[in-house]
């Protein structure tokens, strides 16, 4: 890591053999480091992650350090055997999935298993609905991880994620406050990219483009936010 940023620790939660946990600052990572940086990583996915650490990012709201570390424990070690990121991230998956379960979020959006998972059960609140009939809502991240998407991280819309009910974005509420703002205008920018005709790849990388300049212009934010129809 260059000697101009900072070290993101915040806090060591755990210790699982060699391998030191540490909540970060992710913030602070996607602003400085890599945009791409989301709820937790290693050093195989991520080469700036010394090699015997797991980075947790700080959440906001409801603590899901325990399933993060179980996802990287399997992923850390099958990469470290050579296996490749992907195939790795399928078992990870399974592992992260079954603690979930076990924990019983998919138990209260289902009714005990009696019915399919309502999206509208992961609503926190509404953030702001748009002139263009857009809602954007702050869901609990979590019961989306669990029920939806494992890999759904700090937010999305209906063109990329079919669960996502028609004209909603979403922002996890596990992204502290003073960074929703960035996340926002990337959800809205690749949104309007694509109701527009925009393949998901191009929209997706112009609206990260978008959001590292505001985080490293953040004067510039509202009137970004304001082109995207957020006034």
């Amino acid at each position: 890591m260059s000697t101009s940023v900072k070290p993101p620790y915040i806090q060591k939660v755990d210790q699982r053999g060699d391998i030191a946990v540490w909540i970060v600052d992710g913030s602070y990572i996607r602003g400085h480091v890599d945009e791409e940086f989301t709820n937790f990583g290693q050093h195989y996915a991520f080469e700036y992650i010394p090699l015997n650490e797991f980075w947790i990012d700080h959440e906001a709201a409801h603590d899901e350090t325990r399933f993060f570390i179980d996802h990287l424990l399997v992923e850390h070690r099958l990469m470290a055997k050579g296996v490749p990121y992907d195939k790795a991230l399928v078992e990870a998956d399974r592992e992260e999935r079954k603690e979930r379960r076990l924990a019983g979020d998919i138990s209260r959006l289902t009714h005990h298993g009696q019915q399919l998972p309502d999206a509208k059960g992961v609503h926190e609140r509404l953030w702001k609905k748009l002139e263009n009939g857009v809602s954007v809502w702050v869901v609990n991240g979590r019961l989306v991880r669990s029920a939806f998407d494992i890999d759904f991280t700090e937010g999305g819309h209906d063109h990329v994620y079919e669960f996502v009910p028609e004209n909603e974005v979403w922002i996890d509420d596990a992204i502290e406050e003073e960074e929703r703002g960035f996340v926002l205008l990337h959800e809205l920018h690749e949104r309007n990219r694509m109701a527009g005709g925009m393949p998901y790849s191009q929209a997706h990388e112009e609206s990260s483009h978008l959001e590292y300049r505001c985080r490293h212009h953040p004067d510039e934010l509202h009137d970004a936010l304001a082109a995207e129809g957020w006034e």
